[in-house]
């Protein structure tokens, strides 16, 4: 279901195109060139309002996976910003940081492997200064505890979204 949803994202996206591009053109004041946004506006509507009527049914069915989820998550270059961040942390300007992530992500894709399976040494062969602590640094979980601005994928943050979303959902 999810994917068809997201399949209707690109309707929906294409109805606030046209409506941007009859209002492109207009003077200050009505005109009759606005009777044209009522198909596109009608049928977006219809189709939030049926996508939400689904999610609701497939959120309050799913269960999670935890053990897979936190397998997977392992599984990806999601934390190679982290590694980057690491670096600067170690006096290494970001441009060359970048570029040394790079470099191991690289090698990393082409021997099939990530950036928690990476042995030590081959990290310090690309930087003396990288030590043990990388691994604990690259965790997913604290990769998350570092991220606190507003909006972030922190914790706290993401709890604060979903309280928010809570109350809306409520109202």
């Amino acid at each position: 279901m999810a994917e068809l949803i997201r399949g209707k994202v690109g309707r929906t996206t294409g109805h606030l195109m046209s409506m941007l591009m009859t209002l492109k053109g207009l003077p200050l004041a009505y005109n009759k060139d606005m009777q044209e946004d009522k198909e596109g506006l009608f049928d977006a509507v219809h189709t939030i309002k049926g996508s939400l009527r689904i999610f609701e049914g497939m959120i309050q069915t799913m269960t999670i996976n935890k053990e897979r989820l936190n397998q997977t998550v392992k599984e990806d270059f999601s934390n190679a910003t982290e590694l980057a961040d690491y670096l600067v942390t170690k006096n290494i300007p970001f441009r060359t940081a970048h570029e040394i992530v790079g470099k191991i992500v690289l090698e990393c894709i082409q021997q099939g492997h990530y950036l928690l399976d990476v042995p030590l040494s081959t990290y310090q062969q690309h930087h003396s200064s990288i030590d043990a602590d990388i691994y604990d640094y690259l965790q997913p979980e604290n990769c998350l505890k570092r991220r606190q601005s507003y909006g972030s994928t922190g914790q706290s943050s993401v709890k604060q979204q979903l309280d928010v979303a809570k109350q809306l959902l409520s109202q």
